[in-house]
């Protein structure tokens, strides 16, 4: 007999983290389901702990296989999957008890094509919930999937702008529940990191919302980000992530004229553009990237005078953002460099400190996160500082 759902996990050296996350998902009250496991070429203890698992449970599927990355593993597992509903979970994160049995109900509730929650990111000593300043359950039918779901995968938008924060937020697959006919309908698959560097969830997502007929919000934070191990914010130089992001917009601008969509999507995208700044600066600052402040600078200089970006922010609108991120933005688009360094620079120290602090009134449990791909840690770019640099739960 089939499973309700079909929950999605690609591994790569996770032995770290892999018990509580197969804890979280064997102990469902939803029981209803499959866990596709797929080891994608672990050198750690992984396998072996995802056999002792797949021995005492057989609703574990294990896939192994050579490495391939973390799109390909995505890919093989939905090519395995049988559930009406399909669902994704990173193996350094964990869920909360009554996640997929609430998912599951929204979705035959509202007979929606996608349920997603909210989550809770976790720093290890503290949690930090991520606001959505929206009702408890809003639904979204037809037209209004497109213009509140699809349009902001593309970018930001108006009052949006005052939030670079949130450019990614609705992005991530994990958190969601996809029908499986939707998936089929869009004929959706994960673009390989390696060509794009980053942000594979949003181009999935863009495919499968453009084709969804319902989507539900439920705002609650049934899912934890783990994101404690600094060595994946501290360590990240990629010297083709730029290059990589250019190929990113491709897909995008690609999408936009073959499916022909209204003007507000490209200039979305181009706010996209000009915001990515903020991630492709820290990259260019990082610790590991063993250049002179002199030399970095002129990285910066080079990044912001790409004709991409300049014609990103002609159309830019500061006026939607807070006082913070106007300076930010104005010194990107009057390419002042050493400015963009030294703000670039003081971010990197405060999101440094922000992950490894102390907890500060929010809500507490324990957490961290680790990449099995450096590129990954670009996708969530947004998940820095607050907007306005003061609301701790807005990050």
């Amino acid at each position: 007999m089939k499973p309700e759902i079909s929950i999605i996990m690609p591994i790569y050296n996770m032995e770290a983290y892999l018990p509580r996350c197969l804890d979280s998902l064997i102990s469902q009250s939803f029981g209803d389901l499959e866990i596709i496991a797929v080891n994608d070429g672990s050198t750690d203890g992984s396998l072996p702990i995802l056999e002792q698992y797949a021995g005492r449970d057989d609703r574990i599927v294990l896939i192994n296989r050579s490495n391939g990355g973390v799109s390909s593993a995505r890919n093989e597992g939905m090519g395995h999957a049988a559930g009406r509903y399909i669902a994704f979970v990173d193996p350094d994160d964990w869920v909360d008890r009554e996640m997929f049995m609430a998912m599951r109900q929204a979705a035959e509730d509202e007979d929606a094509d996608i349920v997603m929650c909210t989550y809770l990111r976790e720093f290890g000593t503290h949690a930090k919930e991520k606001i959505f300043r929206l009702p408890d359950v809003q639904v979204y039918r037809g037209e209004e999937v497109q213009e509140h779901i699809t349009r902001r995968l593309f970018g930001p938008l108006r009052e949006e702008l005052a939030q670079p924060d949130y450019l990614d937020a609705w992005g991530p697959v994990w958190g969601k529940l996809y029908r499986a006919d939707l998936i089929h309908r869009a004929a959706a698959s994960f673009i390989d990191l390696d060509i794009i560097g980053t942000n594979e969830d949003s181009l999935f997502n863009i495919h499968v919302c453009h084709y969804a007929r319902s989507f539900v919000f439920l705002n609650r934070p049934f899912y934890h980000y783990w994101k404690s191990n600094t060595s994946s914010i501290t360590s990240c130089y990629n010297p083709l992530l730029e290059s990589k992001f250019s190929k990113l917009y491709g897909y995008m601008n690609s999408f936009i004229a073959e499916h022909e969509l209204p003007a507000e999507y490209t200039r979305a995208l181009r706010n996209r553009v000009c915001i990515n700044i903020l991630g492709l600066g820290l990259n260019i600052v990082s610790e590991d990237y063993k250049a002179s402040p002199f030399i970095k600078i002129k990285n910066i200089h080079s990044l912001v005078s790409k004709r991409e970006v300049v014609s990103a922010f002609a159309g830019f609108e500061l006026r939607y953002c807070t006082k913070a991120w106007r300076v930010f933005f104005l010194l990107g688009k009057w390419r002042l460099a050493a400015g963009l360094y030294l703000m670039l620079k003081a971010i990197n120290y405060l999101r440094i400190k922000n992950t490894r602090g102390v907890d500060n009134g929010t809500r507490s449990n324990s957490s961290g996160r680790h990449h099995d791909e450096s590129g990954r840690t670009g996708n969530y770019a947004h998940e820095l500082l607050p907007s306005d640099g003061s609301r701790q739960n807005s990050v």
